[in-house]
């Protein structure tokens, strides 16, 4: 049975999810399914209520600010389809967890490790309830090999401290994909006291 379902792809930065995501909803439209895409609210890189893949793909989806808020707009639908879960709340488990009781084929996307190579958000309970984990890597952007698996962010062209916010909207950062050899999280507060220096606050 197609449905009580949810496929979870996971991955570093630019391994191809949502590219993939788009495939499978496209099979699934090809068949005839009803199919609704959701995204985060939190989530503007689009600029618009579509999801959108980094060669260029593109779907339709509704941004949506709670998880909550699905199971009251996929009444009529076969197939649900999730991009980015790892920005969504923790309510997010529960929510798939009773689409999945309804009969629903769930699909999504999420980030398994934020910048600082830690679990992101409800990623590691949701890799535990999928029925299906695709796990895919990315080439690293630094040595060339083809399994990265980090995310490395970067700020004005260097690898962002470990102090750094989890989340940074619309900030001067970029991401690309690093294997573990090349990954690297700067630590200054840990390097600073290291040396024995005192690392002093200044207040405006």
């Amino acid at each position: 049975m197609e449905g009580y379902s949810f496929e979870l792809i996971t991955g570093p930065m630019s391994c191809g999810k949502t590219e993939e995501l788009l495939r499978r909803i496209r099979r699934c439209i090809i068949a005839k399914k009803k199919v609704k895409v959701f995204s985060p609210d939190v989530d503007t890189r689009s600029g618009g209520d579509y999801i959108e893949s980094r060669n260029g793909l593109w779907l339709d989806a509704i941004k949506v600010k709670h998880s909550i808020e699905i199971l009251s707009l996929v009444k009529d639908v076969q197939v649900v389809a999730i991009d980015e879960l790892q920005f969504f709340d923790t309510n997010i488990v529960p929510v798939i967890n009773q689409l999945m009781k309804e009969g629903k084929r769930v699909i999504g996307t999420g980030l398994e490790l934020d910048f600082k190579a830690e679990p992101f958000g409800s990623m590691p309970e949701l890799m535990c309830i999928a029925t299906r984990v695709d796990k895919l890597h990315a080439v690293c952007m630094k040595c060339g090999c083809d399994h990265a698996t980090r995310t490395q962010r970067l700020i004005d062209g260097k690898p962002a401290d470990k102090s750094s916010p989890l989340i940074m909207i619309g900030g001067d950062e970029t991401y690309e994909a690093r294997c573990i050899k090349c990954y690297e999280l700067p630590d200054i507060k840990k390097k600073a006291k290291n040396l024995g220096i005192k690392l002093l606050q200044f207040n405006k």
